[in-house]
């Protein structure tokens, strides 16, 4: 199913923060926040069991049990079983170490394979209280968290995940699966395979204003030829292209940070918010279906809202090019 007739609108909820990403966010907080998106007309909610080994879902679910299940449309991710046992060593999470420091404490089984899949989809389904799933994702099969290792996850999802997905789908339990990823090669692995195909991808931090010249190199072009569509995650890159500190999950380097202030400089000239530049910079090449950007805080929606429907001049891209600040490849919104 193509994702733009399945998703309700360009602009759905990310929860990755709702896992304690970063901080530890009072229950509290983490509710209003996803009620603030309710009721601000958001219908897309995407979570993962990695997110808090558990949380993001339980704090998801509990809002969206008072909703009719017919009006939203809600993704989640397997590869990571969330286990009833404690753990008791510093997890490895690759590049991503530390991330939900704050989250539960449960262990986490790493595993793609067809039993695992369909146990983390049944965890998924307890922990958010519905009895369906929309979209599932295969998560993080891929370099940041697997090293030279991701071909044989990725074999191991592809022998796994995969098929059981397709089958779900050919049956009607979901209506889309893909891959979740930070990287684009395996979704280029993927496209690739003569066996049955995803209906899109969610590619995290890979095609934002700061970092997409390698996605319009293959991955994209291969996307848009195969009709196969894309979710925009973190098109904030983090969170520094929003006013935090974070790039890629981890303190900004110096390049970076000198590189936002270059795009500051541009915004500021032309009077209009770097949020809206960064969300309506991905949301204009025609692989786009929708982004998510993640929210802690209830008023970050309304910013998040403001900045997909904030007028943006054409002399803003224009600048942005002549100070190669993007690719010459990448579609601007309107045909700048």
């Amino acid at each position: 199913m193509s994702l733009k007739n399945l998703l309700p609108g360009r602009l759905g909820f990310g929860t990755a923060p709702l896992g304690n990403m970063f901080r530890a966010i009072p229950d509290e907080e983490a509710r209003a926040t996803v009620e603030a998106a309710w009721d601000q007309g958001i219908r897309y909610y995407d979570t993962a069991p990695f997110y808090g080994a558990g949380l993001a879902e339980e704090r998801l679910g509990q809002v969206l049990a008072t909703k009719p299940r017919d009006a939203y449309v809600l993704s989640t991710k397997v590869g990571r079983v969330i286990l009833d046992e404690i753990e008791t060593d510093v997890p490895d999470f690759g590049e991503k170490g530390g991330l939900f420091e704050h989250g539960n404490p449960n262990k986490i089984l790493h595993e793609w394979t067809a039993e695992a899949t369909e146990r983390s989809i049944e965890g998924s389904l307890k922990r958010l209280g519905v009895d369906r799933l929309d979209i599932v994702w295969v998560h993080d099969i891929a370099q940041d968290f697997h090293g030279d290792a991701w071909i044989s996850k990725f074999e191991e999802a592809r022998t796994g995940a995969f098929r059981v997905l397709s089958r779900l789908r050919d049956e009607g339990v979901i209506k889309a699966w893909g891959l979740g990823v930070n990287k684009t090669e395996p979704i280029e692995l993927t496209l690739a395979l003569d066996e049955p195909q995803p209906d899109g991808f969610l590619l995290a931090g890979r095609y934002t204003l700061l970092d997409h010249a390698h996605a319009l190199q293959r991955l994209l072009p291969m996307a848009q030829e195969q009709g196969v569509e894309m979710v925009v995650g973190g098109p904030y890159s983090s969170g520094i292209l929003a006013g935090g500190s974070h790039f890629e999950y981890q303190q900004a380097p110096p390049e970076i940070v000198e590189k936002v202030s270059r795009l500051k400089a541009l915004t500021e000239k032309h009077g209009i918010s770097i949020k809206a530049a960064a969300l309506q910079f991905s949301l204009a090449h025609p692989v786009t279906a929708a982004v998510i950007p993640g929210a802690t805080r209830p008023s970050r929606i309304a910013e998040d809202l403001s900045a997909l429907h904030e007028n943006i001049p054409a002399a803003f891209w224009h600048d942005l090019r002549a100070a190669d600040l993007i690719s010459p490849d990448a579609p601007l919104p309107d045909a700048a």
